[in-house]
């Protein structure tokens, strides 16, 4: 009978022990945050995020900002967007999905602490990092660093630069809007006319550069300071003329866990995710930050901005397929 009794009153505390596990499981409320930066970044502020915010878990997904956007569309034709935040590079995608109205408008306290590269800045979406990109080369093969992005078109370049397709990365659409902006047309039509090329992703023009397949190419700075910290022979080199590319983070209308995503974008806002982006080699978006320098220089943020290249980003958002497509046209041609 005590041997029934123990069996019964061990069971009786394992099934007590799984429903506490069930209930903490249950009480854990779940953040998905669709994002275009790499695991070496998110990575470590979704683990400072959920150290201070124990209740809530972040799930995330990263790929490229064209492949986010596609995934995006088809949930909402589906009827339902999954994720509940959005963290890209590709800034004209914000400003439609502002003008569409699927963005919550969310003005976080932290916002007062940032540097604010959007004038028109409604709450709709916040500026998470500012990111930048030079001219990376592979320091075997190229012994004169290029100083100006005219040199992309010097002999010793021939055939070997390469930028990322602007219809996949949003930083590399940014960069090529950007120098189209400053120089004209005629800057990539130099630049294809000297063999450069379009690769994939932001992450693969790097490896391409590292592995000596290319000779240089257009290079995102925390993709660029995590190479060369594991050893890659890379170097990053930046023009006077500063491409800035503001990397925005939203809250989607409608999501059921808008507690918890407020939540996220106040952390990412504050200064302990902000020092784990200036950590990655990337520009943050306080001043009180401090930027360690590791790989490269990089501007404070207000002297980032000042030196940056400018651009109307609503005439960026109305102009965008066909930048993309005059792009292409340009860089495919034989």
């Amino acid at each position: 009978m005590r041997k029934v009794f123990s069996a019964v009153l061990v069971l009786a505390i394992l099934a007590a022990g799984f429903a506490g596990l069930v209930s903490k499981a249950e009480a854990a409320e779940e953040l998905i945050v669709y994002t275009s930066m790499k695991e070496s970044l998110i990575k470590g502020i979704v683990q400072g995020f959920e150290a201070q915010n124990p209740g809530i878990k972040v799930s995330y997904q990263s790929a490229g900002a064209g492949k986010l956007m596609a995934k995006i569309a088809a949930e909402r034709q589906s009827g339902k967007i999954l994720a509940d935040v959005l963290w890209t590079s590709e800034v004209p995608d914000f400003y439609k999905m502002r003008m569409e109205g699927i963005l919550e408008k969310y003005k976080s306290p932290k916002f007062k602490e940032t540097i604010n590269p959007f004038k028109d800045y409604d709450g709709s979406f916040h500026a998470a990092r500012l990111g930048t990109l030079g001219i990376i080369v592979n320091t075997d093969r190229v012994k004169k660093d290029p100083t100006a992005w005219s040199d992309l078109m010097k002999p010793e370049f021939k055939n070997g630069f390469g930028v990322a397709d602007p219809a996949l990365s949003g930083t590399s659409y940014m960069s090529v809007a950007l120098l189209a902006k400053k120089f004209g047309w005629k800057f990539w039509e130099g630049v294809k006319a000297n063999g450069g090329r379009i690769g994939k992703g932001s992450g693969q023009v790097i490896d391409d550069t590292a592995s000596g397949e290319l000779l240089a190419s257009l290079a995102v700075d925390y993709i660029t300071d995590n190479k060369i910290t594991k050893g890659a022979h890379i170097k990053m080199c930046y023009p006077k003329e500063l491409l800035v590319v503001p990397s925005p983070i939203a809250i989607f209308k409608g999501t059921p866990h808008l507690a918890a995503a407020k939540k996220f974008v106040d952390y990412m806002l504050g200064k302990e995710a902000q020092t784990l982006v200036a950590a990655q080699g990337t520009i943050p978006v306080r001043e009180d930050v401090v930027m360690p320098n590791k790989n490269f220089t990089l501007p404070k943020p207000k002297a980032a901005l000042a030196q940056s290249i400018k651009i109307d980003y609503n005439e960026a958002v109305k102009t965008k397929e066909d930048t993309i497509k005059k792009f292409s046209e340009i860089m495919k041609k034989r």
